[in-house]
């Protein structure tokens, strides 16, 4: 029988000898007693939720909105991983830039038939209202969050890419703020990267994406309204940037131009900063029954008069179906090779995928091509056999909206537990910027499935978050 590879420790080796990145931690740690950190965690959880830092949960019926857990012990990435991390990331997002650039204007990858013209131009999220449309600086995806996971051998693989709308950066920077309130004797200890400089980051983003001439264009972010998921996030990057929180109802078009209603009369908006997908953001174009978009907002963009951040159309790019494409894309347009590689990906819709998959399917994570959320996926190790074969005849019904990866032995950190320390499954989402340069924020958000075993972290699958702590040199 063969053994199962035991996942990688972030913190200790094989030998359980403490890494030295984290050593001025575990020596901390040491002198600590069991009820000053419950105490302290308990200070955390009070302050998050006087804060209002909650996210919600749709289809709860216990309520709308929860406390995400909050684990004291941080993720701690030493230089030099986070150096060759950081240059894969820069190199991912500006191939999927590429992409998305090349498959709304001239298509060549289509045409060299790198990926199948049908996987794009069929695909839900691809825009054709999108194509010829001129963006700026043909940048397209200028906020991104890739997830990274770490396997039994240590090395690094992206996950998926989130390119559309994505989250988490808020709790990114008030779990740094926390555990600086709650320690601040561990930033003496340790040369902690800062993150706090993000929102100044992505203005700065923003703000250099401007589509007009004025040297001080109005950014706005668009929020759906106070009942979705991640609003607090959307109020906090408003409040920290400086930045008008709307709603669609705030803003109106006139001769192409977008305004924004204020006490003191209309005010053009040059760049709106979007939380809400694309079927929701203009009800002339998309979904006729958005309440949530701006009547004629397309209309505007297409004559060169607002930008979108994201762009309109970048969702075809961080599509499950798309990801196993993403190192062709890196060779095809930059002419090098991926420093950070995919995880290895069966596409079901190809029959010998498939019969592959089907055959392995107890021993596999299957995932639904458009999912997220950790919403719409079977973990074949995690799952009963019923679970399996109700998986089962789903795939063999639609085999092309699903994607099949091994199940991967993610890395663990040391998490607070209710019977104390242990070891729990993480990945990392840093977030990279893209305007006039590319950015990134040391670190990024790390996840925690806090269940014993659990490979899922996401929060609305009840996981939790750590600081991540990238150790300058």
């Amino acid at each position: 029988m063969q053994t199962k590879p035991k996942p990688f420790d972030e913190m200790h080796e094989a030998d359980q000898q403490v890494r030295p990145h984290y050593t001025a931690f575990a020596d901390w740690l040491a002198h600590q007693s069991e009820e000053a950190l419950a105490n302290k965690r308990a200070e955390a959880d009070l302050i998050f939720r006087r804060v209002g830092i909650t996210f919600a949960v749709y289809g709860d019926l216990q309520g709308t909105e929860r406390l995400i857990p909050f684990d004291t012990v941080p993720r701690i990435i030493p230089a030099t991983d986070w150096h060759m991390l950081a240059s894969g990331l820069k190199q991912r997002v500006q191939a999927l830039n590429l992409f998305l650039k090349d498959i709304y204007n001239e298509q060549r990858i289509l045409k060299e038939k790198i990926i199948p013209e049908s996987q794009v131009t069929g695909n839900a999220q691809y825009r054709p209202d999108m194509q010829g449309v001129k963006v700026v600086g043909d940048i397209y995806a200028h906020v991104a969050g890739i997830d990274l996971v770490r396997t039994d051998a240590g090395q690094y693989y992206v996950l998926e890419d989130n390119l559309r709308v994505p989250s988490g950066v808020s709790y990114m920077l008030e779990n740094r703020k926390m555990m600086m309130r709650l320690f601040p004797e561990l930033f003496a200890r340790n040369r902690v990267a800062p993150v706090e400089h993000y929102p100044d980051y992505l203005l700065e983003t923003l703000r250099s994406v401007t589509t007009g001439s004025s040297s001080d264009p109005t950014v706005v972010l668009l929020t759906p309204g106070m009942y979705n998921s991640a609003y607090f996030e959307h109020a906090f990057l408003a409040q920290q940037m400086g930045i008008e929180l709307v709603e669609g109802k705030d803003l109106f078009v006139e001769d192409t131009v977008l305004y924004m209603r204020t006490t003191k009369g209309p005010k053009r908006v040059d760049v709106i900063y979007r939380r809400i997908d694309d079927d929701y953001i203009d009800p002339q174009v998309f979904r006729k029954d958005s309440q949530l978009g701006v009547p004629g907002l397309l209309s505007v963009y297409r004559a060169g008069n607002v930008t979108l951040a994201n762009a309109i159309g970048t969702g075809v790019a961080d599509d499950k179906s798309i990801y196993p494409y993403v190192p062709e894309m890196i060779r095809f347009y930059l002419s090098e090779e991926p420093i950070i590689q995919n995880v290895p990906t069966w596409c079901c819709r190809e029959p010998e995928a498939l019969k592959e998959v089907l055959a392995k399917l107890p021993e596999l994570v299957v995932k639904e091509v458009h999912g997220s959320g950790g919403y719409g996926m079977l973990v074949g190790p995690a799952s009963t056999k019923a679970e399996i074969e109700d998986f089962r005849n789903k795939l063999i019904a639609n085999p092309a909206n699903f994607i099949a990866q091994p199940t991967l032995a993610l890395s663990t950190c040391p998490t607070f537990t209710d019977s104390g320390l242990a070891p729990r499954h993480i990945d990392l989402r840093p977030f990279v910027l893209s305007g006039s340069t590319i950015k990134l924020i040391p670190g990024g958000l790390s996840r925690v499935a806090l269940t014993e075993g659990s490979l899922i972290v996401n929060s609305s699958q009840g996981g939790g978050t750590k600081d991540t702590w990238v150790l300058e040199p």
